[in-house]
Order: C-alpha cells, then structure tokens, then sequence
C-alpha cells in the first residue's frame, strides 16, 4: 500500500494545530465563540479518521478501513460547515468594525477561507472517485492536511519563528498575510515534491499545490482590493442559517457525486453473458 508512514505526517499536523493554537484558542478555551470549538473539533476527528484509515489499511484490516471511509462521508460535510462558521465569525467582525486589524485583515480570511473549502471539495470528491485506484485514492484523502496546515503553522511561526514572518516586511498590520504566505510556501514545496517522487500518480499533490499557491497569493493582495473586502461585506449579510445550509449541501453534494462517479460501470446483461 502506497504511503505507508502517512499516520505519522498526519499526526504531526494534529501536533502543530495543538502547538499553534495554544494562544488563541486552548488556553482560552473557555472564552471562545462556538463556532471555534465546532471547527476544530470538526478539522481534529478529520484528521484522526485518517490516522484510523491509514494505519487500518496497512494492517490489512480491509473492513473496517472501508467501514472508516463510510464514516469519512458522514463527518465531511460537518468538516465542510465548521470552516463556513469560522468564516461567518470573521464577517460579523468585519461588519462590527471591531479594529483597523479586522477591517484590514478580515476580507481576506473570508476569501481564504473560501479557497480552502474549495481545495476540500474538490479533494473529497477526487478521492471517492478514484478509490478503486488505491495510489490516487489514498493521494486525495492525505492531501486534506495539507489545506489545514496552513492557519496553524503561521502561528506557529508568529509564536516561535517571528524571524520567518518578516522575510517579506510587509507593514506590521499585514504581517499576519506574510506568515500565510510562507506558510503555504512549504506546503506548496512539500505537495510537490511528493507529486515528483511519483508523477503517473501525483495528480492529488499536484491539486494541492495550486490550491495553496492560490490561497497565498489571493489573500495576500486582498487587503489592497477595495471590491475584495465589498463582497466580503456583502457576503456577511447572509444569514447564518442560509451560509450554513450552503456549506453542509456543498459537503453532502461533493460526497454524493464522488461516490456515483467512482462506482464501478455496470454491464448490460446481454454483453456480460457473450
């Protein structure tokens, strides 16, 4: 079975999400909005049933890998709604003009945020129509951390490594946008050098890569785009629960297609008893 130590890397994400978080949202735990607690509870059983399948699938434990892939198309549209809350939040704070920080920063987490729920969809889908190709199959599902990684890794960065933030030296008040930045430098560096250890199956690796490359560079400019942070104002007047209807139906939908579009092609009768 292809990545075989892929329980690893996904744990280490899980580790960098405990360590990026610590300030903003562990140690305050308590004070947090909910929409918090339901992203990342939604992002952490995420990535634990992705431990669960990748070591289960090299045991040869083959059932309950599949029963674990069944699980993975009830959680993922609540993966799918926990990032449309967090987004809901920026714009209700965007909107609340709560500092210049948010006025300046807001529209472009929004748009980010938007981009990430894009590259889930499409990884989601990709892989539950390819699971009958095991390399792809498996290409798809483990490139879901790497859309993660991003927001918890600038923190870390921001907390441990403010040396690497400044590499670009942007004004103080986007220097949040340069940590996103090289952040996703080194999941566009990593996803590609995964999809050149092995080209023929590299396509998940190598959606991963413009997809990152995207969020970098759209929520980098959007502070400086007028109409960027109009639409995002716009976007915040939509009710709650039509956002949240959207991005649950988004998730179901992506589930769905990827499942009919990966069953396997049914014969007519008359050409199977040739």
């Amino acid at each position: 079975m292809p990545y075989r130590h892929a329980h690893y890397y996904v744990g280490f994400v899980l580790l960098v999400i405990a360590v990026g978080f610590w300030a903003s949202y562990w140690s305050p735990i308590a004070t947090v909005p909910a929409a918090f607690h339901f992203h990342a509870m939604s992002a952490m059983a995420w990535l634990s049933l992705l431990i669960v399948q990748s070591v289960s699938i090299h045991r040869r434990n083959n059932a309950f890998h599949k029963q674990a892939g069944l699980a993975s198309l009830a959680l993922f549209p609540f993966l799918i709604l926990g990032l449309v809350m967090i987004a809901d939040v920026a714009a209700r704070r965007y909107l609340a003009a709560e500092s210049p920080f948010v006025l300046h920063n807001s529209p472009a987490f929004g748009i980010g945020v938007a981009i990430a729920i894009g590259a889930y969809l499409t990884l989601f889908y990709q892989a539950l129509k390819n699971r009958r190709n095991v390399k792809l199959h498996a290409g798809y599902m483990l490139a879901t951390p790497i859309i993660l990684f991003e927001s918890p890794f600038s923190r870390v960065m921001g907390e441990y490594f403010p040396w690497m933030v400044n590499v670009i030296g942007s004004p103080e008040i986007h220097a949040v946008q340069d940590s996103i930045v090289v952040s996703d430098a080194f999941s566009f560096v990593f996803a590609m050098m995964l999809y050149f250890m092995n080209r023929k199956h590299g396509a998940p690796w190598l959606v991963t890569a413009f997809f990152v490359a995207l969020q970098a560079v759209v929520m980098w400019f959007t502070p400086y785009v007028p109409v960027m942070g109009t639409l995002f104002g716009a976007y915040a007047h939509i009710p709650f629960a039509v956002t949240a209807s959207a991005g649950l139906g988004a998730g179901i939908l992506a589930g769905w297609l990827g499942w009919r579009a990966g069953a396997p092609v049914k014969r007519p009768v008359a050409a199977a008893l040739a």
